[in-house]
């Protein structure tokens, strides 16, 4: 989505840290994965890359251990997860992943929170053709790392592609890192040929990627940023992809 939009969504990340706003998310997964697929993380690797990225955001053990014992717990909710597709100003697209245990109330937030920020729901279905599902892996550059001897590695396990990109940092330095992008149907491959690599990744999910992505200037993308920032801050609201390059 662009260096401005990584600057944009670290600060975002950082504040909600700071709000322990995006606990509770990050919970959600952690629960639906460990439901899934049983509590045991070496078994389960769903559950080990929820764990990983819950990690990354210095979620506390106690809280992840607690979201694990809720997908077994006799009250356990059923969350489910969702995705919501809709327009905002100057030609963007939204795909909105959410996951809730109570879709009608995930649904009327969503629509309300569009109506109220220029945005428009889409019928579902919309833009399939619009957005990609990949594989995405994050993790630090190493001195001693070859990126191109790892790029042939991998790509036997689905690798598409792979970057080099520097993350800000709370800290305001610049951390130099690692990106690969693969098949939607190759998470699992690509995951486990990086572990037997010993490659520490530091963040791993299943992204939309716009396939044509358009370009905005700073104050479209402010008006635009507004919007998203509401949707993200419902507590149902995973992810907002858009077609922002």
């Amino acid at each position: 989505m662009g260096r401005a939009f990584e600057y944009r969504k670290a600060a975002k990340m950082k504040r909600w840290g700071t709000m322990s706003r995006v606990f509770p998310k990050l919970g959600k997964i952690i629960t639906m994965a460990a439901k899934d697929g049983g509590a045991d993380p070496e078994m389960n690797p769903k559950l080990r890359t929820a764990i990983l990225n819950a990690k990354a955001q210095n979620m506390p053990k106690d809280n992840i251990e607690s979201a694990i014992r809720r997908a077994s717990g006799k009250d356990a909710a059923d969350i489910k997860e969702i995705s919501y597709e809709a327009k905002a100003h100057h030609g963007v697209l939204l795909f909105i992943d959410c996951a809730t245990d109570n879709s009608t109330r995930t649904i009327a937030n969503v629509k309300a929170i569009l109506t109220r920020n220029g945005g428009e729901s889409l019928q579902n279905g919309s833009l399939d053709f619009m957005f990609t599902r990949k594989s995405v892996f994050t993790f630090d550059k190493t001195d001693e790392m070859d990126i191109e001897e790892l790029e042939l590695d991998l790509i036997d396990y689905g690798l598409e592609e792979i970057e080099e990109d520097v993350e800000p940092q709370e800290n305001d330095e610049d951390k130099d890192i690692i990106r690969i992008f693969g098949e939607f149907k190759s998470f699992g491959e690509l995951s486990h040929a990086l572990e037997e690599r010993g490659v520490a990744v530091t963040k791993a999910e299943l992204q939309r990627i716009a396939n044509t992505p358009i370009e905005l200037n700073d104050s479209q993308m402010d008006e635009v940023d507004k919007l998203i920032d509401k949707l993200e801050e419902d507590e149902d609201v995973q992810a907002v992809y858009t077609n922002i390059a």
